[in-house]
């Protein structure tokens, strides 16, 4: 089977997010999408974090009753920081073709991942093109990473301006997310009362 595999901190998953999977299951023939939430991420901070186990378990709500997508917690399982590559040679081991899907931003930084070929060995690579990091500078700020131009392709997504920073900012104003998150996210953020106060940048 194709699998498509999408990381992610989804503090909390939105709707791009789910529009995202839904576009690369289409384009590239995928049997299914994992959800692959991030347990301790190596790069950044993640604002607001309720905890691994909570944003795991909006991820679960966010595709409940969706058979095309599942959740995996490998990366909370997982000791120490949660490298992409680790992550595909763990699921490489179950037999099955991989497809890690990115956002054109993710994918423009590939190089400075740990070990970008073993990433590009793993898994083909599908990029949601957007016209901030459209595949032309994609493509250009790969150029010199071995694998690149066979192993990342693009997809197109509609243009859907969520992004979870919002989210948590209007939780924290107590303005409705309803319709930027799936239903099953807005009922886990009200029962749990999560974002109440959004944490700000020091």
């Amino acid at each position: 089977m194709r699998v498509g595999i999408f990381g992610g901190a989804f503090n909390p998953p939105h709707l791009g997010h789910i529009v995202c999977a839904q576009e690369a299951f289409v384009a590239f023939g995928l049997g299914r999408v994992l959800l692959v939430p991030v347990g301790d991420a190596p790069h950044r901070t993640i604002e607001g974090d309720p905890g691994a186990e909570t944003r795991l378990e909006l991820c679960r709500a966010a595709v409940e009753g969706d058979g095309r997508f599942s959740v995996a917690r490998l990366e909370l399982d997982r000791e120490g920081p949660s490298y992409t590559v680790d992550t595909l040679r763990e699921l490489a081991g179950e037999g099955d073709e991989l497809v890690l899907i990115l956002g054109g931003d993710q994918a423009a930084e590939l190089s400075r991942w740990r070990d970008p070929e073993g990433v590009l060995e793993l898994a083909r690579v599908a990029v949601a093109a957007r016209s901030e990091h459209g595949p032309e500078e994609v493509r250009a700020r790969l150029s010199d990473l071995p694998g690149a131009r066979e192993r990342v392709e693009f997809f197109s997504m509609p243009r859907i301006d969520v992004s979870s920073t919002l989210v948590r900012q209007r939780v924290a104003e107590e303005k409705p997310v309803r319709y930027l998150v799936p239903a099953g996210v807005d009922a886990e953020i009200a029962a749990r009362r999560l974002y109440r106060t959004e944490a700000k940048p020091a």
